[in-house]
């Protein structure tokens, strides 16, 4: 494994001499911690990470390799990875390929030998900052001024490199292309209504773990660009609308936050993530950067229906304001037990629901599983009436 010496330097000064084990070459992103323990695959995969660096807080990464079936895209979302000590001799009976050759092969810089404590902190201090790292220039001043030259991830549209490019349907585990990319209008898209749900889910950067997670609930999906047309939407008349996960900031997906507010009232909808936070603007509430973020598979959220504290999934950087929300109709569902802020609501009057965080894990606990269900349950009963 070729090892060699690299260094990162964060927009604010601070520097860390560290190693790269992928090899020679240069990155830059926003630099975030994520706190879970596993799952490394999962995270690096998830498009909710674009334009990121994502440093591990669990020190040892890589001691089970790596395998196709972890896979949440279709390719690494992160623009490197950091971890305090790389493992490059896997042990797992699932694994098919070390970490190390699955970076390299995309071209991703693999960052270790540095203190991610100490990283950590620094940025739960000063907050999520934009970095650069190199193999190639030693210069402390001339990355800190590299870093300083990257756009920051607030007013980024994110979602246009990450969201599909033509619609698709999710059968049995897999994308299944739609021949023309172009389909035809109206209810003769779906295969099988009438005996599974039929749901259009919008594509701002969705998981694969979504995709199974509503299949497996009885839904048949299909995937569309973030841009889609509603009216072309509204031609299938489907059972349910699903907003996914997606990277960086919702406020300059205008086109998109129009297009939601106008399905809003004719289906139910569910919206994980980015997609809260999108339903939270289309009914006039407003977001904003969070300091770090919430990146992990331990984070507290109370169910404010029920009274139950869920551990869950998350990974954001972006939140919604819960004050904006006031007057809007909608009843506050979860808050962040770290932070009291904004993880989930429902509207009083249509029906809408949405959480911040990932109720379909991968990585993470599944306390919150049953939301796939209610989603289900929303759209029978919308059928009914």
């Amino acid at each position: 494994m070729n090892r060699v010496k690299a260094l990162i330097a964060l927009e604010d000064g601070r520097t860390f001499p560290c190693t790269s084990f992928t090899g020679p070459g240069e990155a830059s992103g926003e630099v975030v911690f994520n706190t879970s323990m596993s799952g490394y695959q999962e995270i690096l995969t998830d498009p909710s990470y674009r334009g990121q660096m994502v440093t591990m807080t669990y020190p040892l990464i890589g001691n089970y390799g790596v395998n196709p079936e972890d896979e949440e895209s279709d390719r690494i979302q992160v623009s490197a990875f950091l971890v305090k000590e790389y493992q490059e001799f896997p042990s797992n009976y699932r694994s098919t390929e070390t970490l190390a050759g699955y970076l390299q092969k995309q071209g991703i810089l693999g960052i270790e030998n540095f203190d991610t404590r100490a990283l950590t902190r620094h940025i739960r201090k000063a907050g999520a900052m934009r970095a650069v790292i190199s193999t190639i220039d030693g210069n402390p001043d001339s990355l800190v001024e590299k870093a300083r030259a990257i756009p920051g991830m607030a007013g980024q549209d994110l979602v246009k490199e990450v969201t599909t490019g033509k619609p698709y349907f999710w059968e049995n585990g897999k994308r299944v292309w739609i021949d023309s990319g172009k389909p035809e209008t109206g209810t003769n898209i779906w295969k099988s209504k009438g005996t599974r749900y039929s749901v259009v889910a919008f594509d701002f950067g969705i998981k694969y773990n979504i995709l199974r997670c509503l299949e497996e609930t009885g839904c048949e999906v299909l995937v569309v660009p973030a841009t889609f047309s509603p009216d072309t939407i509204r031609s299938y008349q489907p059972d349910g609308i699903f907003l996914s996960n997606g990277p960086g900031d919702p406020e300059p997906l205008t086109d998109v936050i129009a297009s939601v507010k106008s399905l809003i009232g004719c289906y139910p909808i569910f919206g994980i993530c980015l997609g809260n936070q999108i339903l939270g603007l289309a009914l006039g509430g407003r977001t904003f950067k969070l300091k770090f973020g919430h990146r992990g598979g331990n984070q507290p959220v109370k169910n404010l229906k029920t009274g139950k504290v869920e551990i869950t999934s998350q990974n954001h950087g972006f939140a919604v304001d819960t004050e904006s929300m006031a007057g809007k109709n909608i009843e506050l569902t979860h808050i962040n037990l770290n932070d009291n802020t904004f993880e989930g609501f429902a509207h009083k009057e249509y029906p809408l629901f949405a959480v911040q965080y990932h109720p379909e894990a991968s990585p993470g606990p599944h306390d919150a599983g049953y939301l796939f269900n209610d989603f289900r349950e929303m759209m029978k009963k919308h059928r009914s009436v």
